[in-house]
């Protein structure tokens, strides 16, 4: 096995690295294996290790930051094939590869000299067996045209069965031998007409895949320059024995046709032969040239269908690594390892959580890392659909089932057969619902909106919700036998307060992202700004954090995101550090003798104090409660006039 990460972000984007059989480390610093200069990847951040049975094992190395592995924080893992790795802002892709799958790719040489010698030339539309018309003018009944045809025949069935693009190749090469007397052939694939060959193929008729095969430049850039087909029959005894790679291979005879798809030729099929005894003719020429004509579609459907499945697997990668949690800080590894834990079970989990949290994430967590991380994970906003239209969204419908039901839908539940449903806002489910959907839960079956037949679905349901559902259930508006369903396990996501450790780290990560997006250069946050982030309380928790860095990258006119980049909340609510920048802290300051005046001349009648200042009253509230004035004026308006500031000036109106 070949082992190799594929590096899908950060500093070595779109880089291959080979992984040998000991051990290679992963670092800042520049003794590591693999160096990444990344301030969020630690100096010795961790290693990859081959195991006595072949595996690979990827350890962390009490790194700062972590090191993820499908989006879950690992300490020391075995690897396997299609794993996502994340270290600090890069990602990682692994994969192991067969020897005998790499080796086929390294083992065609090129040879440069030049061909002088006359040869056998015939073009498409010279090749009888692609037209019928000339097929029965120009070729004589006999046995072997009609073996000819057959074999045609019996490849063109196999080869157009075949996805895969290596399968198809060793397949295509080893029906070729049944009909051509080669030693060697070779699939050589290109891009753009034989400039630059893409990938290679070869084999040999007794051993298989061949150490090396070394190929004239000179044929192989004619036929596919030219869309010719290209016959060699006595190589020694011509000029063609002055072609070094010929001569030093024995080469009597060689065959090279163009595989061509629309007037466009995508590679060419390269046969040779040692044996005197065994020639190739004219009749092997056409018949060769006749298998690349059914095979070429085939081969090239079967490369697009490779490259669309890498692209794939780049993508969600890419998607995974945005839609993975972030974080360091104590309660992050709780949260960790919790879903390390439920993770690969069936159980059904409850989320709670403040809106903004990441609870989606949490349950996209679960899910890929779970069994079922193949199947469709299925998200339903309870909240966000009407009532009247919910049910036929979860469930489906019949044909006819109410007006409008002009054919039959499937529900979400049953599109996520084998998958798993993720539930948002799971406190809204209107009480009629709540019955429907326990018996999902305890049956694993439901019926079709004006349907009868109970139909299964093999699903693991996660909810979520920002409510306190055992406080719904004590009032009477959640169902206290769906909440017992539904709260199987629990995980509470923390509010973002409640883990500032983790905004440096999530400040990172989003200037990243949304410069990539917004298509603009990644900044460093100012000291004061950085101070203004990790000391507020954000209501609005990661997914406001997220805005206010978008917002900075795209309205900072400096090189820097400075404090005055951030929203207008974060600056009310500033710090003792910001005192330190004084047009902050006199803007501040001015608003809080403006609020104070005000309110001390509408005598503490704050629809008066809002009018006064031209402000709504619930944008006066959150000012106040921003600026933290709400114990200040609650004790001038206790002590009354005594306590008048002695230089208020009265305001006539205006905004503040």
């Amino acid at each position: 096995m070949f082992p190799r990460l594929l590096v899908l972000a950060g500093p070595l984007k779109d880089s291959t690295i080979d992984l040998g059989d000991g051990e290679t480390t992963l670092g800042r610093e520049p003794g590591n294996s693999i160096v990444v200069i990344d301030p969020s990847v630690s100096r010795h951040h961790c290693l990859f290790r081959r195991e006595a049975d072949g595996g690979f094992q990827i350890k962390d190395m009490d790194s700062r930051n972590g090191t993820l592995v499908n989006g879950a924080r690992v300490k020391e893992q075995v690897l396997r094939h299609g794993d996502q790795i994340s270290i600090g802002d890069s990602a990682f892709l692994f994969q192991m590869e067969d020897q005998e799958q790499t080796a086929a790719a390294n083992q065609v040489e090129f040879d440069e000299s030049r061909l002088t010698a006359e040869t056998t030339v015939i073009y498409p539309k010279d090749v009888v067996y692609l037209h019928p018309q000339r097929l029965l003018e120009d070729l004589q009944p006999s046995a072997q045209v009609a073996e000819n045809l057959s074999a045609l025949l019996k490849i063109s069935r196999i080869v157009h069965a075949i996805r895969d693009l290596d399968e198809l190749q060793a397949q295509l090469l080893s029906l070729i031998f049944e009909v051509v007397p080669a030693e060697r052939g070779a699939i050589l694939l290109s891009e753009n007409a034989g400039q630059d060959i893409s990938s290679f193929h070869a084999r040999t008729r007794q051993s298989g895949q061949p150490r090396q095969l070394r190929v004239s430049r000179t044929i192989v850039s004619q036929v596919m320059k030219e869309n010719v087909a290209i016959l060699g029959i006595d190589v020694p005894g011509g000029k063609l024995r002055n072609v070094a790679s010929l001569a030093d291979a024995a080469v009597h005879s060689l065959l090279c046709v163009p595989l061509a798809v629309f007037h466009k030729t995508i590679g060419c099929i390269y046969l040779d032969s040692t044996s005197s005894s065994s020639r190739f003719s004219e009749d092997h020429l056409q018949l060769t040239a006749a298998v690349a004509g059914l095979s070429a579609v085939a081969l090239d459907n079967a490369r697009r269908v490779q490259w669309l499945e890498q692209e794939n697997h780049r993508l969600t990668t890419e998607v995974s690594q945005e839609q993975s949690l972030i974080g360091e800080s104590p309660r992050m590894k709780e949260i960790y390892q919790f879903l390390a834990k439920v993770a690969p079970t069936d159980s059904t989990v409850l989320i709670e959580g403040e809106s903004g949290t990441g609870k989606e994430l949490a349950a996209r967590a679960l899910h890929r890392n779970s069994p079922r991380s193949g199947k469709p994970f299925i998200a339903i906003n309870c909240a966000a659909i009407p009532e009247s239209l919910l049910e036929s969204d979860l469930f489906g419908h019949e044909r006819g089932a109410f007006t409008g039901a002009a054919s039959q839908k499937k529900g979400r539940l049953e599109v996520a057969d084998g998958g798993v449903v993720f539930l948002d806002e799971i406190g809204e489910l209107a009480p009629a619902l709540q019955v429907k959907l326990l018996r999902v839960l305890q049956e694993r079956e439901f019926e079709r909106v004006g349907g009868t037949r109970p139909i299964k679905v093999d699903i693991r349901l996660i909810a979520a919700t920002n409510r306190d559902l055992s406080e719904a259930v004590r009032k009477g508006e959640f169902r206290q036998d769906l909440y017992y369903r539904l709260a199987v396990v629990k995980l509470a996501m923390p509010p973002l307060r409640e883990h500032r450790d983790d905004i440096t780290v999530l400040t990172r990560h989003f200037i990243q992202k949304h410069a990539k997006r917004c298509n603009v250069k990644a900044k460093p946050v100012s000291p004061e700004a950085m101070s203004l982030l990790v000391h507020y309380d954000w209501p609005g928790n990661i997914r406001e954090l997220e805005n206010a860095i978008e917002r900075a990258l795209v309205l900072g006119n400096s090189d820097m995101i400075l404090a005055e980049d951030l929203p207008e909340s974060l600056l009310e609510h500033g710090t003792e550090e910001l005192k330190q920048g004084k047009y902050h802290a006199k803007v501040k300051d001015l608003k809080k003798d403006l609020i104070i005046a005000a309110v001390e001349q509408s005598r503490g009648n704050y629809v008066e104090a809002a009018g006064i200042l031209g402000v709504h009253p619930n944008y006066l509230h959150r000012l106040i409660k921003n600026l933290g004035l709400r114990d200040e004026l609650n004790e001038m308006l206790r002590a009354g006039p005594a306590s008048k500031p002695p230089a208020r000036p009265r305001i006539s109106g205006g905004a503040a």
